[in-house]
């Protein structure tokens, strides 16, 4: 019974990693089309990442994520390209808003999340992106996460868990929390997805604050320092809270 009702949940939230003609047609081509005109020759690619990438997209939180990448040549800091990036967007008449690593984006009805890169040198899928939280920089690969997180065989748990974290308002950076629960359900069964939510509740409520949660991509990017103490604490403590209900209706709805 548990386990339909999170089920349920899941499947009243997720949405396909397929765009939809309409969206491809008035959200993505011209957001790309602005983004090729603001990079011009700098510009490597522009892809889909993040939860649709992943398959783990929720309609709760941003619509889509693109990833920009600019060549490894591009002479500007990465502080002026975020910069830069985000008066281009807002110049064009769209409403942009500065996040850590992303810029949001209104379109169509939609919240896009653009996230400015640079190539690292050579043939690689390693990028160096700048994180305004702390007005610093570090390098990663997108590429290697999409990949991390489709194969661990936790996209139910990780959607659960996504949910839980917007139903309560609490502030968990995707990719922190997709390694957390990877990390959290090591070596748990696969086909106890009620089981294992409360298992995920019970590591941020005892485990969580203190664990260092390393960046697969590079092992000098420490994810849990993306959240402040303070933030880590909201989410133990709203895990503590969810744990010690009576009701599935009152933890995740």
């Amino acid at each position: 019974m548990s386990d339909e009702y999170v089920l349920n949940i899941a499947n009243k939230y997720h949405i396909q990693s397929g765009i939809d003609a309409s969206t491809q047609q008035n959200v993505i081509n011209p957001l790309q089309r602005l983004v090729s005109q603001w990079a011009g020759e700098c510009l490597d690619n522009i892809y889909l990442s993040g939860s649709r990438a992943k398959g783990t997209a929720i309609n709760l939180s941003s619509d889509l994520d693109l990833f920009v990448s600019l060549k490894s040549t591009t002479k500007n800091t990465l502080r002026e390209i975020y910069d830069s990036l985000h008066n281009y967007v807002e110049r064009a008449g769209y409403k942009a808003r500065k996040q850590n690593v992303s810029i949001g984006v209104n379109i169509s009805g939609k919240q896009i999340d653009l996230v400015p890169a640079k190539k690292r040198p050579g043939n690689t899928n390693y990028h160096s992106l700048y994180i305004s939280k702390r007005d610093t920089w570090t390098q990663t690969n997108i590429i290697e996460h999409i990949n991390k997180v489709q194969n661990s065989g936790r996209i139910l748990e990780i959607i659960l868990l996504k949910i839980w974290r917007k139903l309560h308002g609490l502030e968990f950076p995707s990719i922190y929390l997709e390694l957390t629960v990877i990390e959290a359900l090591k070596g748990r069964n696969k086909n106890a997805p009620a089981e294992n939510f409360l298992c995920l509740l019970e590591y941020l409520r005892d485990e969580f604050i203190g664990k260092v949660i390393v960046d697969p991509a590079n092992t000098n990017n420490i994810i849990s320092d993306d959240l402040y103490k303070y933030e880590k604490e909201a989410i133990q403590k709203k895990a503590r809270e969810s744990r010690s209900q009576e009701y599935w209706r009152e933890i995740i709805w």
